[in-house]
């Protein structure tokens, strides 16, 4: 019977390597492909942040619980944010467009209202207008 570690740390003719330093250039390669990745993943983070924080001009005074208020900082201390304020923003903007379909409902029901109310009013303006001649 082979002795596992032996066989693994045998010579591979062709390059010259053990199959132990082949994994680790394996695992090291894996590794520099996962950091590019994250690096890449948070630029492009960092790029959708600026994009929803960039048309930002209504302050608006909030209050949060103690978990918000740590997550939020938590947000600032990975450095994706510069303040509470901003990642607030960006957290609340995509909070919108998650609910998109309920806001469309909304401001259909909306519509509808203003519709109503439009029609309300002229109703009594006839009344009105009806009794002042009578």
């Amino acid at each position: 019977m082979v002795n596992q570690s032996n066989s693994r740390k045998s010579e591979n003719p062709a390059s010259g390597q053990s199959s132990g330093e082949k994994e680790k250039n394996v695992f090291e390669e894996f590794g520099d492909h996962v950091e590019k990745f994250a690096s890449r993943t948070v630029e492009s983070l960092k790029k959708t942040i600026d994009r929803a924080l960039s048309s930002r001009n209504t302050v608006l005074t909030i209050r949060v619980n103690d978990d918000a208020n740590r997550n939020l900082n938590t947000l600032v201390e990975a450095g994706l944010f510069k303040s509470r304020s901003e990642s607030a923003a960006f957290l609340i903007e995509e909070g919108i467009k998650q609910q998109e379909e309920i806001f469309q409902k909304i401001s259909q029901k909306m519509e509808e209202i203003e519709k109503l109310k439009g029609e309300l009013s002229e109703i009594i303006s006839k009344e009105i207008s009806a009794k002042k001649k009578a």
